[in-house]
């Protein structure tokens, strides 16, 4: 679940070997406002010279497994998924891939400095 000031909601995410956490324009509906980066960014795509330009992004929280956490998520037009989590966000909080399984491991212990 991600949850914006605007109000929460489920959405699909993804987690591939992408650095940055990202986020379709459309799943932002009723969640949160996206704010303007300081400088647009182009972020190259697996097509060979196509880029895309990214210029908004949002604060976001969200759960896995029970757990609360929280990142910066750039607004990609025409992402392929609602959400992508990427690497930083997985370094930042720990989070592990279980191949054998196909699952994301959270350990609650990584958040529990945070105010509830």
């Amino acid at each position: 679940m991600f949850a914006g000031s605007q109000g929460e909601k489920y959405l699909y995410a993804l987690r591939l070997k992408v650095n940055l956490s990202c986020i379709h324009p459309i799943a932002l509906e009723n969640l949160e406002v996206p704010v303007a980066l300081g400088r647009t960014r182009m972020i190259g795509t697996a097509a060979e010279g196509h880029y895309i330009e990214v210029n908004q992004r949002v604060s976001l929280d969200f759960y896995m497994d029970d757990v609360l956490l929280s990142d910066e998520f750039l607004v990609i037009p025409g992402l392929s998924e609602e959400a992508i989590i990427g690497a930083a966000t997985m370094q930042k909080w720990r989070i592990k891939l279980d191949f054998e399984h196909d699952v994301a491991i959270v350990d609650p212990k990584v958040a529990k400095m945070q105010l509830i």
